[in-house]
């Protein structure tokens, strides 16, 4: 028998939301949670304090400072993810979706580079952005690359609700590239396309509890 789904997403417990968030972040302010989480800030400053208390997260504080997981944290991040998807009857589906995804994976990957760098007779060349009809070419590819991919995101979201976060991340993270704001294609530590994506790629590795090495033996 296949795998159940009810037609609104299963909602994830503040905790796994909270705990989650870090995962993807590695380090993040109690903003930061909060918009990842669509949590309000005083759930989230609450479940920050209980994991700290239980010596789930530490606050670090330096060049980056922020909240981040502590191994036992990160242990019981894993473990509610398992849950999860045990609860919702939904490993299937989010098995197949992560499958779907990693064959757009290289071709997202590929538009970026277009992006950053091109060939100039016969040699490779820092995209200086001078060429408003090469960019454009490029914006093409990532908004069809974007078409074929929001089927994938639709069924995630249609499972487990927080997937529609990164939904709506990259919908915007595309609206603005395509404003000309080039920042938001591939600029690192910042909600662009590409970190949004790749954000989105360690959830479903993280859900599954797949490390990269073992990537496309599901």
């Amino acid at each position: 028998m296949g795998d159940t789904v009810s037609a609104v997403g299963h909602p994830s417990s503040p905790r796994l939301l909270v705990l989650h968030a870090l995962r993807l972040k590695g380090i993040a302010e109690t903003e930061v949670v909060v918009a990842q989480t669509g949590l309000d800030e005083a759930m989230v400053t609450a479940e920050l304090a209980a994991l700290a208390e239980a010596d789930l997260i530490r606050e670090r504080r330096g060049r980056i400072s922020g909240h981040a997981l502590t191994p036992e944290g990160k242990e019981l991040g894993g473990r509610l993810l398992s849950e999860e998807l045990d609860a919702c009857g939904c490993r299937e589906r989010v098995e197949a979706a992560y499958r779907d995804f990693l064959g757009f994976n290289n071709q997202l990957l590929g538009v970026c580079t277009a992006w950053q760098l091109r060939d100039i007779d016969g040699e490779s060349h820092i995209n200086d952005h001078s060429d408003p009809d090469y960019d454009r070419t490029v914006h093409r590819r990532l908004e069809e690359l974007h078409g074929r991919v929001m089927p994938v995101l639709d069924v995630l979201a249609e499972v487990l609700d927080r997937f529609d976060g990164h939904r709506v991340r990259l919908q915007t993270a595309l609206d603005r590239v395509l404003a000309g704001e080039h920042d938001w294609f591939t600029k690192p530590m910042f909600p662009s396309y590409h970190s949004v994506w790749f954000e989105l790629h360690e959830d479903l590795l993280a859900t599954l509890g797949t490390e990269r090495s073992a990537e496309g033996l599901l």
